[in-house]
């Protein structure tokens, strides 16, 4: 008699997902196999069936932590004007960073801070994600100096390289501060001089 192996079915992005939250928490060299395993609920065959090996499903779990922050960045492309939709980036931002059911902070500032030699793929997953929040805070300022509401002379290039540094130092204090009133009392002091 032929036996058939069945294989077990779960949800992909549920396991990423839970994959994703356990590197945030714990970084890549101290997620292990079996914990892994674990918070996913799939077996070892099925993991590297499914995303071949640790480094994937650790690329995987990034890309999937990427996809979830674009909505943040549709609050700048959706302002209505300069500094509601930085103050509303920066109170979304600072709500999740300091959300207590979440490991805290951000995945890819833990990533960028914590892993000595990355490979290229998440060196450029990181890379990128930098780009692409620094391009947004700049098109919303270019719109504002269209409209007359951010001086012409201001470099918003800079500027917009100050909000992605203070993006990511909100990450970090987040992680060793646990004060998110004081990151508030930055970011409106920041838009009141813009």
């Amino acid at each position: 008699m032929l036996l058939i192996a069945r294989t077990k079915e779960f949800n992909k992005d549920q396991a990423l997902h839970q994959a994703m939250l356990l590197f945030w928490k714990k970084g890549y060299e101290a997620a292990s196999i079996p914990d892994l395993l674990e918070v996913m609920g799939i077996s070892r065959s099925s993991l590297y069936d499914t995303f071949s090996d640790k480094q994937t499903l650790y690329t995987d779990a990034l890309e999937h932590y990427k996809k979830g922050t674009f909505n943040k960045q549709a609050i700048l492309e959706h302002a209505s004007s300069v500094r509601d939709g930085i103050l509303q980036f920066f109170e979304y931002h600072i709500a999740s960073a300091y959300d207590t059911s979440l490991p805290g902070g951000c995945f890819v500032t833990n990533v960028a801070t914590t892993l000595e030699s990355p490979d290229e793929k998440i060196n450029e997953l990181i890379k990128t994600s930098f780009l692409e929040l620094e391009q947004a805070f700049c098109d919303l300022l270019e719109k504002g100096q269209q409209r007359g509401e951010i001086d012409k002379t201001t470099d918003i290039k800079a500027l917009s390289y100050l909000l992605l540094n203070l993006h990511q130092s909100i990450n970090i204090m987040a992680k060793a501060d646990q004060n998110p009133e004081r990151a508030k009392e930055m970011i409106s002091f920041v838009i009141a001089g813009i």
